[in-house]
C-alpha cells in the first residue's frame, strides 16, 4: 500500500505530538507521575547537581506554556512525593532525591524503548529536516507568543 505523506501543518505535527504523548503517559502513569511532574523532574535532572527554583519555574513554564502558579504546585507536588527536595547548603536551589533519579532514570529509559521502536527505520536525513523544520516552527511560535 502506498501512500502519499501529508505536508507538514499544524494537525499532522498536534497528531504526532498527541499520539507520542499519550504512550508517554502510559509510562508515567504507571509510575504515578503526571506529564507536567515528568517535565519538571527532566530540568532538573538535565541542570546537574541542583538548579535555581526561579530558573526551573521560567524553564518548565518555557516548555509547557503553562502559568507561574501551575509550575510551583507541581513543584510543591514533587516535593511532597519526596521526588525533589531544597538543597541543603543553598535554600534556593531544588535537586532530585534519590528517588526523583531513580524514577527520572527509570521512566527516562521506558520512553526512550518507545522512542526507538516509533523512530526505527526512518532515514536519519528525514529525522533532520523534520527536526529543523519543527524547530523553526517552534522559535517562530515562540516569538509570537512573547510579541517579538
Amino acid at each position: 500500500m502506498t501512500t502519499t505523506a501529508p505536508a507538514v501543518n499544524g494537525r499532522v505535527v498536534a497528531l504526532a505530538h498527541y499520539a507520542s504523548r499519550a504512550l508517554l503517559e502510559d509510562v508515567l502513569a504507571r509510575h504515578g507521575v503526571t506529564f507536567n511532574q515528568s517535565v519538571t523532574l527532566r530540568v532538573v535532572a538535565v541542570a546537574g547537581e541542583s538548579i535555581d527554583r526561579d530558573d526551573l519555574v521560567a524553564d518548565v513554564i518555557g516548555s509547557l506554556k503553562t502559568d507561574e502558579s501551575v509550575v510551583h504546585g507541581v513543584i510543591e507536588e514533587l516535593t511532597a512525593m519526596k521526588l525533589l527536595v531544597a538543597d541543603p547548603s543553598k535554600p534556593s536551589r531544588i535537586r532530585l532525591t534519590d528517588a526523583g533519579r531513580e524514577l527520572y532514570g527509570t521512566t527516562t529509559a521506558e520512553s526512550g524503548k518507545i522512542a526507538a521502536r516509533l523512530y526505527a527505520d526512518i532515514p536519519a536525513e528525514d529525522l533532520a529536516i523534520a527536526g529543523r523544520v519543527l524547530s523553526l516552527v517552534t522559535e517562530r511560535a515562540n516569538a509570537e507568543l512573547t510579541g517579538a
